[in-house]
């Protein structure tokens, strides 16, 4: 299982902006997408991040090639709610433990 996180920072006047563009827009989009797990939306103040969970590195990678993927980063872009560069990390998963009984030891 892999895990990626997208961070960026946000007009915190536009919160509510962005966290309903992540709600209509990005959950779909990423739903959407094969081998897709799971995910997070955080915020604090300006900063922001998004944790997703992918069966494999090819899933995720995938997931960066994807149009349907590139579209929705663009029109964020556009929004303008975005400050600054965003990064994406990505981690193998060694272990945790999610609501619903999940549990990777």
């Amino acid at each position: 299982m892999i895990m990626r996180i997208w961070r960026t920072r946000i007009d915190e006047g536009r919160a509510a902006e962005y966290e309903r563009f992540a709600a209509e827009e990005s959950l779909p989009m990423f739903s959407g997408q094969p081998g897709f797990l799971g995910l997070l939306f955080g915020r604090a103040g300006t900063e922001c991040a998004v944790v997703t969970l992918w069966e494999d590195d090819a899933a995720a990678e995938s997931l960066e090639a994807s149009p349907n993927y590139r579209e929705t980063v663009a029109r964020i872009g556009a929004t303008g709610l975005l400050q600054g560069a965003s990064t994406v990390e990505r981690m193998n998963v060694h272990g945790g433990q999610l609501p619903g009984g999940w549990r990777m030891e």
